[in-house]
């Protein structure tokens, strides 16, 4: 970054291109050419905060649909960083801020693997629809879900189809990783109206 105080050498004289007071030396003068050169070089240096993910969550908790929209979203840019956050969320008394969180974890994808294990817990959620959004969330995180797959073999017995069926996705997401689930699976298909999703899931996780 050029300074203002740029100065010119004529002759082997060193002048400023400002006026610079009648009293002021050339000695004094460069002394401020060389100050405000530091200034503006730590101003360069200096590098843009990110977002604010506190405040964020706050926002994502309002009570204003398009204050929480806009929440959403943002945190869904920040990514993984934001991750901790909405998994501390997943642990709220308040059920909308448990599915607020959990449709956040859904859009940010596998860069909300941090709160796999919260989504995990999650799969027990008094609330069905808490139980579906995290099911989802764990399908969008893909194979980085791993760990979550002992849970999603427990939810396969969920007593709720619409459970059943996008833990059974999920878990075809997850792919190879979820091979431990496999016998779930196939006793699952055996009664289960939600079969094409189980084997759906089964061939995606035997493939290669």
């Amino acid at each position: 970054m050029v300074s203002p105080l740029t100065t010119q050498i004529d002759a082997g004289t060193l002048r400023p291109t400002i006026p610079l007071p009648m009293r002021m030396t050339t000695r004094n003068a460069v002394a401020v050419l060389v100050a405000c050169a530091a200034v503006a070089s730590g101003a360069c240096k200096r590098k843009p905060q990110g977002p604010d993910v506190p405040a964020l969550i706050a926002d994502l908790k309002s009570e204003d649909p398009e204050k929480k929209g806009k929440a959403s979203l943002a945190l869904i840019g920040v990514g993984e960083p934001a991750g901790p956050a909405l998994a501390g969320m997943l642990k709220s008394d308040n059920p909308a801020h448990r599915l607020t969180a959990a449709s956040t974890l859904f859009g940010m994808g596998a860069k909300g693997r941090a709160a796999v294990p919260a989504l995990a817990d999650a799969l027990s959620d008094p609330d069905r629809e808490m139980r579906i959004a995290a099911a989802m969330a764990l399908e969008s995180i893909g194979p980085d879900a791993a760990a979550a797959v002992p849970a999603l073999v427990t939810a396969l017995k969920d007593k709720e189809g619409i459970v059943r069926q996008r833990v059974a996705i999920a878990l075809g997401s997850i792919g190879p990783a979820a091979q431990a689930a496999i016998p779930a699976l196939v006793e699952a298909g055996r009664w289960d109206p939600v079969r094409p999703a189980v084997d759906e899931a089964i061939a995606k996780i035997r493939a290669r």
